[in-house]
């Protein structure tokens, strides 16, 4: 495929994990009144359970893309992204909410390791280096418009249906990768999916100081990024009492975050 549509593609599939998250802030409170939530300190669980499961998920998904190639575990991680979003859309409970948010998750991760593995497998060096930037580029649009759709969204409909948009933007994209993206791992560089090999690649990794030390750079930098995204919601509606401005404020932040990077 095009350079530019390929840098699209992976961006397209990583911008589904931004939106599995920031669409849905504008809806936390809905959310909490309309499934029984008396303490509004556990609405941001809906975000936390989401992230439990994303980065648990990664974990899963790598061995096995490396066993069995990119575009099959691609395909099952989209699946339960959008089987998971069209479940959470008609949970009975808050407890049920939180466990398809998980099970989202999960199938997000498929997603972000995936891509960044793609990437891996088609360009090495500067190349790969001005590939990925091209794509965080992309993909940190995402933040500034996602909660305006979802605040969209509420003004017309109730929060299920910030649910069902999520599956289907899944949908089209899963459809995107289907057709276009062709299998970017050769057969002579798959790993055997055993516990000696996965450990084998992970002491790999946990061995090299560098490796590990951007690795903690970059928890640190997640946290506290993820921190102010699960916290932002409550603080300024409760706290700011700032009503439908809340999209733009945090449109704000993201753009000022985007245009750092």
């Amino acid at each position: 495929m095009p350079r530019w549509e390929f840098i699209a593609l992976c961006a397209a599939l990583m911008a589904l994990n931004s939106l599995a998250i920031d669409i849905m802030l504008p809806a936390l409170q809905q959310i909490g009144a309309s499934l029984g939530v008396e303490n509004e300190n556990h609405r941001q669980y809906v975000i936390t359970a989401y992230i439990l499961g994303f980065g648990g998920g990664q974990l899963l998904f790598g061995p096995v893309s490396d066993r069995f190639g990119r575009r099959a575990p691609l395909v099952v991680g989209l699946v339960i992204y959008v089987l998971a979003a069209g479940a959470a859309a008609i949970a009975p409970s808050f407890a049920t909410l939180l466990a398809c948010r998980v099970v989202q998750g999960i199938g997000a991760a498929a997603t972000r390791v995936i891509a960044v593995s793609i990437v891996r497998d088609t360009f090495e060096g500067r190349r790969m280096a001005e590939v990925m930037s091209l794509i965080f580029m992309v993909f940190m649009a995402i933040p500034v418009v996602a909660p305006g759709i979802g605040q969209f969204i509420m003004l017309f409909a109730t929060w299920h249906v910030i649910f069902i948009t999520m599956a289907a933007g899944a949908l089209i994209v899963s459809a995107w990768a289907l057709l276009r993206l062709p299998e970017t791992l050769h057969p002579e560089y798959r790993r055997p999916l055993t516990v000696h090999a996965i450990v084998g690649g992970f002491r790999i990794v946990l061995t090299n100081r560098i490796a590990l030390c951007y690795a903690f750079a970059s928890t640190f930098i997640f946290g506290a990024m993820f921190g102010f995204i699960n916290s932002a919601q409550q603080i300024y509606l409760d706290v700011f009492h700032v009503g439908e401005l809340f999209p733009l404020i945090f449109a704000g932040v993201a753009g000022v975050l985007a245009f750092s990077n």
